[in-house]
């Protein structure tokens, strides 16, 4: 016969285990918005080289970056206003910790089948699609609470210039609708919100998603309105 104390702390542990599980979900979704349970980050997960399971603190200070001048600024297509990322900001968010946010407060993210050393960019067509870059015509965003020594650029595949930290190309995540949602970590098992020093922020790690469908190619105005939905796309 079990005594009722430890009948109490078993059930209190499974418990505590359930509260974890669904706690590890964004703000206002639930674990079920990953398809499956959210499972609770740990310091065995792998990383991709250049990345770690924790960070120290950040400083923080505002300044800008120092861009990098490309071979042939006559080559580097010119950008508009709107599509450009004019700021990074270390920011907090709930169950998530530190992140890196634009100036529209949305959280940027890192892709493992990038490249840090040299920094290079593997997400185009339909990937860029769902993970808009971090695009920038100056290199010179303003910054809060990151190094500007380790804010960069990198020039894609169209030859547009993407901002990166640490090496590391930035990018936004289409199934994100409001600022400081972060429903790309873990997407594909490669996708991870990035933290001001460039490492993976693991603090919470959901179970592995589908990323959303890339919008239509129609002039309806409703880009996007199919991301809910989920795909097979493997990035």
């Amino acid at each position: 016969m079990v005594p009722e104390k430890r009948k109490l702390r078993v059930v209190g542990a499974a418990l505590a285990a359930v509260f974890a599980l669904s706690a590890c979900a964004p703000t206002q979704y639930e674990a079920a918005d990953y398809g499956n349970a959210a499972e609770p980050a740990s310091n065995d997960v792998v990383a991709t080289p250049g990345a770690e399971a924790t960070a120290g603190a950040e400083p923080e200070t505002d300044s800008t970056a120092e861009p990098d001048a490309p071979a042939d600024e006559a080559n580097v297509p010119e950008i508009s206003e709107e599509l450009t990322t004019t700021s990074l900001t270390s920011q907090k968010v709930k169950l998530m910790g530190t992140t890196v946010q634009d100036q529209d407060g949305f959280v940027l993210y890192r892709f493992d089948k990038d490249e840090d050393d040299p920094a290079k960019s593997n997400c185009n067509g339909d990937c860029a699609k769902i993970w808009p870059a971090a695009l920038t015509n100056d290199g010179n965003p303003t910054l809060k609470g990151v190094d500007k020594s380790l804010v960069g650029t990198v020039t894609r595949a169209d030859g547009t210039k993407q901002l990166t930290l640490k090496g590391w190309p930035l990018y936004r995540y289409i199934g994100d609708k409001k600022p400081g949602q972060w429903k790309g970590q873990n997407v594909s098992g490669t996708w991870f919100v990035i933290q001001p020093n460039g490492t993976k922020n693991l603090t919470c790690l959901p179970a592995v998603s589908k990323p959303v469908a890339p919008p239509k190619d129609d002039t309806s105005g409703d880009a996007g309105s199919d991301a809910e939905s989920g795909s097979d796309y493997s990035y």
